[in-house]
């Protein structure tokens, strides 16, 4: 079985950074530090409002960081411009609401689908592999084959609410097996995020075809009482 990659996402070491107006803790001291504990790559979301990651992190980060970038930005001009230049190797399209604390669900990929799959092929051509994040739907699946990415990654956090609040999860995570096996047949490579922790990471990985996990609020959290480098150690053995 192929060995299973952990993203680190860094979005909420911004978050502290910010929440002062300071320049510490520094994002990019995350990504290094992630980056020699074992991280296959780094995710980073640029979000419109710019509320932890800004375009000098950005800069920064991929200046510096030799494994993976993966950038996650919602489907606008603005982005796709800011993607263009930065060439990132790894790009997740997200949907973005203003108002939202954190990514809600995943894409309606009816909505603008024709500019979706022209940012596709645009941001393909530039050099990246592109991602779209959405929920365990057969048909979004097969919208996402049609529209050629490259992968989709699929929205966990209801499972994982589930599983944190001691509910019964086996319809959701029969959902997620469904949709694995479909993206898999359809030639698509799955990964896997939102909310997730040590217990949800460890039921999850048990799934065949999951290449990717991306990793963030839980794992920068648990770094305040275990630091970093466990913390990311355990996530690695975990999957």
């Amino acid at each position: 079985m192929p060995r299973i990659r952990l993203g680190v996402n860094i979005d909420h070491v911004a978050t502290v950074r910010n929440a002062r107006g300071e320049i510490y803790p520094s994002p990019l001291r995350a990504a290094l530090l992630s980056e020699k504990y074992g991280a296959d790559s780094i995710t980073i979301h640029l979000r419109e409002d710019r509320r932890h990651i800004n375009e000098k992190d950005l800069k920064e980060i991929k200046s510096k960081l030799k494994i993976p970038l993966n950038l996650e930005i919602a489907a606008t001009q603005e982005m796709l411009k800011i993607a263009k230049k930065q060439k990132p190797s790894f790009i997740c399209i997200v949907p973005e609401k203003r108002k939202e604390i954190t990514t809600e669900g995943g894409l309606n990929l009816n909505y603008k689908k024709h500019f979706l799959k022209k940012l596709i092929k645009i941001l393909k051509k530039n050099g990246s592999r592109i991602s779209l994040f959405i929920e365990p739907s057969l048909k979004d699946i097969r919208v996402a084959k049609e529209i050629q990415a490259d992968c989709i990654e699929i929205h966990t956090g209801k499972i994982c609410n589930a599983i944190n609040k001691k509910k019964s999860y086996k319809n959701e995570l029969n959902k997620i097996k469904k949709a694995v096996g479909l993206a898999s047949h359809l030639g698509l490579e799955i990964h896997a995020g939102h909310g997730l922790t040590f217990e949800s990471a460890k039921i999850l990985s048990k799934i065949k075809d999951i290449s990717e996990f991306n990793i963030g609020h839980f794992l920068v959290g648990e770094s305040i009482f275990i630091g970093l480098k466990s913390a990311i150690k355990k996530f690695k053995k975990i999957i």
